[in-house]
């Protein structure tokens, strides 16, 4: 029986690849037989993963930039063009938070900082937009292909002091619908696009804003606890699954989609 769940001859790139969940995303490509190109800032950490998948017999190149600056991605198309000799695949997982962009409790909401509220928008959004059309072009010329964008439970609710990260969420969504329609009336069904919506993972960015030294959970992390019915944060390998089936053949007739890993996050109204 043919298994529409593989990813064995497709080279998928990852941008974000270098983060927790990017990592999950990553490893989820290999362990379903397809190439990956691990796109982040980190070069040590970009390199050292493709390492350790190519000696593990796997086949990963490290790539290095910024999803904001068109040049270093087309650079980074040109490398994993040259290795693989085409693309299949894209997940934008590029994205997060970023201090300036965070207005506390205490703050004066008159007085928020416009600037970082811009700047996290914008890395959200547009660092979903700008790699799609760097990479997308190629996976159009390799002829049939899946994009995933991420998306976050911070564009389906009203998620207090990070409104710039909010914003830039809910621009994915509408971008990732759009576009998905778009794509659509110009290849039919050859190229897909769709999305995942994690709920509350443990990654760098927020571990220290979620929980505190001991394990405890600080109080926002207790109001997410109590906001979800699992009663635990996500584990990054459970974002596995959603990824492979929307990359691989198994959800052909998905499009314009979003996913919600979130252990009832999104769905549940606290009573």
């Amino acid at each position: 029986m043919e298994n529409n769940f593989s990813l064995a001859d497709k080279v998928i790139v990852v941008t974000g690849g270098t983060g927790i969940l990017g990592n999950s995303f990553v490893n989820a490509i290999v362990e379903a037989g397809g190439s990956v190109g691990i796109l982040g800032r980190n070069a040590q950490v970009a390199e050292e993963r493709a390492e350790a998948i190519n000696k593990a017999g796997g086949k990963a190149i490290g790539l290095v930039a910024d999803v904001m600056d068109e040049a270093q991605l087309t650079e980074c198309k040109k490398q994993v063009l040259d290795r693989f000799g085409k693309i299949d695949g894209l997940v934008n997982a590029a994205g997060g938070n970023q201090p300036e962009g965070v207005l506390m409790p205490d703050a004066d909401i008159f007085n928020m900082s416009i600037a970082g509220m811009k700047k996290v928008m914008d890395l959200n959004l547009w660092g979903t937009i700008i790699p799609t059309q760097i990479f997308g072009q190629s996976i159009a010329e390799t002829g049939k292909g899946s994009i995933v964008n991420i998306s976050s439970m911070n564009s389906k609710r009203a998620i207090s002091r990070v409104l710039g990260y909010n914003m830039g969420k809910a621009g994915v969504d509408y971008y990732n619908q759009w576009f998905a329609v778009e794509l659509a009336n110009r290849y039919g069904d050859a190229i897909r696009m769709n999305a995942i919506a994690p709920g509350f993972f443990l990654t760098e960015q927020n571990r220290n804003l979620l929980t505190n030294a001991d394990g405890t959970y600080t109080d926002r992390g207790g109001m997410v606890i109590k906001q979800t019915p699992f009663k635990r944060f996500g584990n990054p390998d459970e974002l596995k699954g959603a990824l492979v089936w929307l990359l691989s053949d198994a959800s052909q007739f998905v499009t314009g989609t979003m996913i919600c890993v979130d252990g009832g996050f999104s769905v549940y109204g606290g009573v």
